[in-house]
Protein backbone atom coordinates (compact mmCIF):
# COMPACT_ATOMS: atom_id res chain seq x y z
CA UNK A 1 0.00 0.00 0.00
CA UNK A 2 1.62 3.48 -1.17
CA UNK A 3 0.31 6.41 1.40
CA UNK A 4 1.06 10.00 0.68
CA UNK A 5 0.76 12.40 3.65
CA UNK A 6 0.39 15.78 3.47
CA UNK A 7 1.61 18.78 6.20
CA UNK A 8 -0.48 21.65 4.14
CA UNK A 9 0.86 25.49 4.25
CA UNK A 10 0.07 28.42 2.24
CA UNK A 11 3.91 29.06 1.06
CA UNK A 12 5.18 25.00 1.38
CA UNK A 13 2.95 22.36 1.23
CA UNK A 14 4.87 19.49 2.53
CA UNK A 15 4.63 15.71 1.36
CA UNK A 16 5.39 12.38 2.05
CA UNK A 17 5.53 9.11 0.17
CA UNK A 18 5.94 5.68 1.84
CA UNK A 19 4.91 2.06 0.87
CA UNK A 20 3.76 -0.81 4.10
CA UNK A 21 3.99 -4.44 3.17
CA UNK A 22 2.80 -5.77 6.25
CA UNK A 23 3.83 -4.17 9.10
CA UNK A 24 7.40 -2.77 7.40
CA UNK A 25 7.42 0.66 6.02
CA UNK A 26 9.77 1.91 2.99
CA UNK A 27 10.43 5.94 2.36
CA UNK A 28 9.28 6.14 -1.57
CA UNK A 29 9.50 10.61 -2.02
CA UNK A 30 9.10 13.28 -0.41
CA UNK A 31 9.41 17.07 -1.00
CA UNK A 32 7.52 20.22 -1.15
CA UNK A 33 5.50 22.43 -2.99
CA UNK A 34 6.49 26.00 -2.82
CA UNK A 35 3.55 28.75 -3.90
CA UNK A 36 4.88 32.26 -5.20
CA UNK A 37 4.03 35.45 -3.64
CA UNK A 38 0.73 35.63 -5.88
CA UNK A 39 -2.86 36.06 -5.72
CA UNK A 40 -4.72 33.60 -3.09
CA UNK A 41 -6.37 32.03 -5.75
CA UNK A 42 -3.27 31.34 -7.33
CA UNK A 43 -1.50 29.55 -4.78
CA UNK A 44 -4.08 27.36 -3.84
CA UNK A 45 -4.34 26.94 -7.56
CA UNK A 46 -0.42 25.41 -6.85
CA UNK A 47 -1.09 23.66 -4.33
CA UNK A 48 -3.63 21.89 -6.02
CA UNK A 49 -1.79 21.31 -9.29
CA UNK A 50 1.08 19.84 -7.12
CA UNK A 51 -0.84 17.25 -5.19
CA UNK A 52 -2.29 16.40 -8.71
CA UNK A 53 1.07 15.89 -10.09
CA UNK A 54 2.11 14.17 -7.10
CA UNK A 55 -0.78 11.40 -7.66
CA UNK A 56 -0.17 10.88 -11.39
CA UNK A 57 3.41 10.52 -10.85
CA UNK A 58 2.94 8.39 -7.65
CA UNK A 59 -0.24 6.79 -7.75
CA UNK A 60 -0.89 6.13 -3.73
CA UNK A 61 -3.82 4.13 -2.23
CA UNK A 62 -4.72 6.51 -0.01
CA UNK A 63 -3.90 10.00 1.59
CA UNK A 64 -3.74 11.69 5.45
CA UNK A 65 -3.75 15.08 5.75
CA UNK A 66 -2.59 17.31 9.09
CA UNK A 67 -5.64 19.03 10.39
CA UNK A 68 -5.64 22.48 11.40
CA UNK A 69 -5.44 23.54 14.78
CA UNK A 70 -6.17 26.97 15.47
CA UNK A 71 -3.23 29.77 15.68
CA UNK A 72 -3.25 33.32 17.87
CA UNK A 73 -4.10 34.57 14.58
CA UNK A 74 -7.58 33.68 13.05
CA UNK A 75 -6.40 35.30 9.83
CA UNK A 76 -3.85 32.44 9.01
CA UNK A 77 -5.63 29.82 10.42
CA UNK A 78 -8.44 30.62 7.85
CA UNK A 79 -5.53 31.02 5.13
CA UNK A 80 -4.07 27.60 6.27
CA UNK A 81 -7.48 25.85 6.54
CA UNK A 82 -7.91 26.98 2.47
CA UNK A 83 -4.53 25.66 1.74
CA UNK A 84 -5.36 22.07 3.34
CA UNK A 85 -9.28 22.37 1.50
CA UNK A 86 -6.98 22.75 -1.77
CA UNK A 87 -4.93 19.93 -1.29
CA UNK A 88 -7.97 17.75 -0.24
CA UNK A 89 -10.07 18.83 -3.01
CA UNK A 90 -6.96 17.51 -4.83
CA UNK A 91 -7.25 14.14 -3.28
CA UNK A 92 -10.80 13.48 -3.49
CA UNK A 93 -10.76 14.41 -6.91
CA UNK A 94 -8.81 11.37 -7.68
CA UNK A 95 -11.21 9.35 -5.52
CA UNK A 96 -8.71 8.68 -2.39
CA UNK A 97 -9.63 8.07 0.43
CA UNK A 98 -8.53 10.68 3.03
CA UNK A 99 -7.61 10.36 7.18
CA UNK A 100 -6.95 13.48 9.49
CA UNK A 101 -4.93 13.82 12.04
CA UNK A 102 -4.01 16.20 14.26
CA UNK A 103 -0.54 17.45 14.94
CA UNK A 104 -0.65 15.66 18.80
CA UNK A 105 -1.91 12.05 17.47
CA UNK A 106 1.16 12.47 14.20
CA UNK A 107 3.90 13.07 17.37
CA UNK A 108 2.60 10.41 19.04
CA UNK A 109 2.74 7.94 16.00
CA UNK A 110 6.21 8.59 15.45
CA UNK A 111 8.08 10.03 18.45
CA UNK A 112 5.78 8.48 21.44
CA UNK A 113 4.61 12.17 22.96
CA UNK A 114 2.18 14.72 21.68
CA UNK A 115 4.91 17.47 23.05
CA UNK A 116 7.91 16.44 20.73
CA UNK A 117 9.74 19.21 19.02
CA UNK A 118 9.91 19.72 15.08
CA UNK A 119 13.36 18.23 15.03
CA UNK A 120 12.36 15.52 17.53
CA UNK A 121 10.34 14.45 14.23
CA UNK A 122 12.54 15.26 11.43
CA UNK A 123 15.04 12.71 13.70
CA UNK A 124 12.58 9.73 14.20
CA UNK A 125 11.39 9.69 10.38
CA UNK A 126 14.94 9.65 9.12
CA UNK A 127 15.46 6.32 11.95
CA UNK A 128 11.96 4.62 11.10
CA UNK A 129 12.28 5.48 7.05
CA UNK A 130 16.08 4.48 7.60
CA UNK A 131 16.85 7.71 5.33
CA UNK A 132 20.72 8.97 5.10
CA UNK A 133 20.42 12.53 6.57
CA UNK A 134 17.25 14.47 7.55
CA UNK A 135 14.33 15.34 5.40
CA UNK A 136 13.03 18.85 5.78
CA UNK A 137 11.13 20.14 8.16
CA UNK A 138 7.67 20.12 6.27
CA UNK A 139 8.60 17.26 4.32
CA UNK A 140 9.33 15.32 7.49
CA UNK A 141 6.23 16.54 9.16
CA UNK A 142 4.05 14.97 6.15
CA UNK A 143 6.18 11.82 5.74
CA UNK A 144 5.34 11.63 10.21
CA UNK A 145 1.34 11.89 9.10
CA UNK A 146 2.02 8.99 6.77
CA UNK A 147 3.96 7.10 9.26
CA UNK A 148 0.95 7.66 11.67
CA UNK A 149 -1.79 6.32 9.19
CA UNK A 150 0.25 3.86 8.28
CA UNK A 151 0.24 2.32 12.00
CA UNK A 152 -3.04 3.25 13.04
CA UNK A 153 -5.01 4.07 9.73
CA UNK A 154 -5.71 0.60 8.18
CA UNK A 155 -8.50 0.08 10.41
CA UNK A 156 -10.08 3.59 8.93
CA UNK A 157 -9.46 2.80 5.84
CA UNK A 158 -10.61 -1.06 6.07
CA UNK A 159 -14.01 1.09 6.98
CA UNK A 160 -14.08 3.30 4.50
CA UNK A 161 -14.03 0.83 1.52
CA UNK A 162 -16.92 -1.28 3.17
CA UNK A 163 -18.86 2.24 3.51
CA UNK A 164 -20.91 1.80 0.13
CA UNK A 165 -22.08 -1.44 1.65
CA UNK A 166 -22.58 -0.47 5.20
CA UNK A 167 -24.79 2.08 3.45
CA UNK A 168 -27.30 -0.12 1.92
CA UNK A 169 -28.01 -1.58 5.45
CA UNK A 170 -28.58 1.46 7.29
CA UNK A 171 -25.01 1.83 8.63
CA UNK A 172 -22.30 4.28 8.20
CA UNK A 173 -18.82 5.62 9.50
CA UNK A 174 -18.41 8.39 11.38
CA UNK A 175 -14.92 9.89 13.01
CA UNK A 176 -13.77 5.84 12.17
CA UNK A 177 -17.00 4.50 14.38
CA UNK A 178 -19.64 2.15 12.82
CA UNK A 179 -23.20 4.08 13.29
CA UNK A 180 -26.46 2.81 13.08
Amino acid sequence: MIILGIDPGLRTTGFGLIEKHGQKIAYLASGTIKTADASLPDRLKTIFSGVEEIITTYHPDCAAVEKVFVNVNPQSTLLLGQARGAAICALVNANLFVAEYTALQVKQGVVGHGKAKKEQVQEMVQRLLKLPSLPGPDAADALGVAICHAHSGEALTALSNLAPGLAKRGLRVRGGRLIG
